[in-house]
């Protein structure tokens, strides 16, 4: 659906802030998870510079009717920041300055564009670090986390992003700006707008700036590999690792599937067996918690316990840092389904783990896992031929089971990829239905004309639906 935006040329904007052209809207259509078929153009591309133009642009898209979706690095992974019915691709990179870093309140602003490793760089002089990057810091923005409320390897200790932003400006659809949150570390003031906007997805408000949570590095960080024989073996160590209180600021699975993919992509020659990763981070004691780690795991059978740090300790943990890439290069006639990432309560892991694994036998699937497994966060890529519709819908059951199992579990669908376009199906199942008419609700009074980032979230909205009353 086609819109019609020559109204930015009319807006007070320098002609560098809009384009038109084919590449520039070409290159917002999709992002690292979308499909090439599932990519829809936007009729324009903004690069706003201030909060002013983000109001101003919100503010006459909003009168015209005219679809709004933020962007950044296009580095999610359920298409939450591409556009499904065109208008205009609201580019937010452009706006990537620190903008006051208070070592002494342990506190940094930033606008939304900057990379999260730019984030460390900026505050690092001052010993300190903002603790729960993803996996993809280096690579992703901090106007997408908070979008998508992400959260990586470190989340076990540290928590999410919601866990360390403290205080918003967000622009709302009709070009208002507002303030949420505080940066005093706690406030029981009004109701919580910052965590309702945060892991909103761009749905109910742009942000323009963040007031982030800082903390201190850490005097010691070791950390190396776990090698097990068994895949039940290695599940259950790491179940019983958090649950008995073993401090650890990453605890990561990679199977026996993932470690011959990793093994292929990397040159290795480790064994293509179950492994876990692990991480401590203190300031004093440090040992102590290894030697309590490792009791936890002998009990379950490790055959490999190796502990480094410096270099040493990343060269061990080499093939979990490819492991992405790893899946995607392994069989180029093979292509991922969905990139699956639910969570379930810790008690769980290991069941989930050994569903996974079943469900691959049972239809004859190719299901790599790997992942948070600290946080109960299973990463799982369904690989499958899109030549063969037999093979494809083999693979679309054992992918709903898996899902469906997560939700009964306690768990959710989504552990940090959001919900985008990829899980909108499943939202209504892990909130039901009265839930889903307050998520409606907010959603209509904060953006009555469906302004910002159409067609997520709501399934009724794929088509040109409205949301709300």
């Amino acid at each position: 659906m086609a819109h019609d935006c020559s109204f930015l040329r009319d807006l007070p904007l320098p002609d560098d802030r809009f384009s038109f052209g084919d590449s520039h809207r070409t290159g917002h259509a999709g992002d690292f998870g979308t499909m090439e078929a599932d990519e829809v153009e936007p009729d324009a591309v903004v690069w706003p510079e201030s909060t002013e133009e983000v109001s101003t642009v919100l503010a006459a898209a909003d009168e015209r009717g005219v679809p709004v979706t933020p962007f950044a690095a296009g580095t999610g992974l359920e298409g939450n920041a591409t556009p499904t019915r065109g208008g205009i691709s609201l580019d937010m990179t452009r706006m990537d300055s620190v903008l006051d870093v208070r070592p002494d309140d342990f506190q940094v602003d930033v606008e939304p564009g900057i990379f999260g490793k730019e984030v460390d760089e900026a505050v690092a002089g001052d010993g300190l670090f903002f603790p729960p990057l993803p996996s993809s810091g280096d690579i992703s923005t901090i106007g997408g986390m908070i979008a998508n409320d992400a959260s990586g390897m470190k989340t076990v200790k540290y928590g999410e992003v919601h866990d360390w932003v403290l205080e918003l400006e967000a622009v709302l659809a009709d070009g208002s700006v507002i303030t949420a949150g505080s940066k005093a570390v706690k406030t029981s003031s009004g109701y919580n707008l910052k965590d309702l906007i945060v892991g909103s997805e761009g749905t109910l408000a742009v942000v323009t700036r963040a007031t982030l949570e800082l903390a201190g590095r850490p005097q010691q960080i070791r950390g190396g590999r776990a090698v097990f024989d068994s895949l039940s073996d290695a599940v259950d160590a790491i179940s019983d690792a958090v649950r008995s209180g073993v401090d650890v600021a990453k605890i990561e699975l990679v199977d026996e599937t993932s470690a011959t993919m990793a093994n292929a992509y990397t040159g290795s020659s480790l064994p293509d067996v179950p492994m876990v990763f692990v991480e401590f981070h203190a300031n004093h004691g440090i040992e102590d918690e290894i030697e309590f780690c490792r009791s936890v795991f002998e009990a379950h059978d490790v055959s490999q316990f190796e502990i480094a740090e410096g270099e040493e300790m990343s060269e061990l943990w080499q093939i979990r840092r490819e492991m992405a890439f790893a899946v995607e290069a392994y069989d180029l006639d093979l292509s991922p389904l969905h990139l699956g990432d639910v969570t379930v309560p810790i008690s769980r892991y290991p069941e989930m783990v050994r569903l996974v694994r079943r469900l691959a036998d049972e239809h004859d699937l190719l299901i790599p896992c790997f992942g948070h497994a600290g946080d109960g966060n299973l990463h799982y890529t369904v690989l499958v031929d899109e030549s063969d519709d037999e093979h494809v819908e083999r693979a679309k059951e054992a992918q709903t089971e898996i899902v469906h199992t997560a939700i009964e579990w306690g768990g959710t669908c989504t552990g940090e990829h959001g919900i985008g376009r990829g899980k909108r199906e499943y939202l209504e199942l892990e909130h039901g239905a009265a839930s889903i008419d307050v998520m409606r609700r907010i959603k209509h009074a904060l953006d009555p004309n469906d302004t910002l980032n159409p067609g997520k979230m709501f399934p009724e909205t794929v088509d040109g639906g409205r949301v709300g009353n």
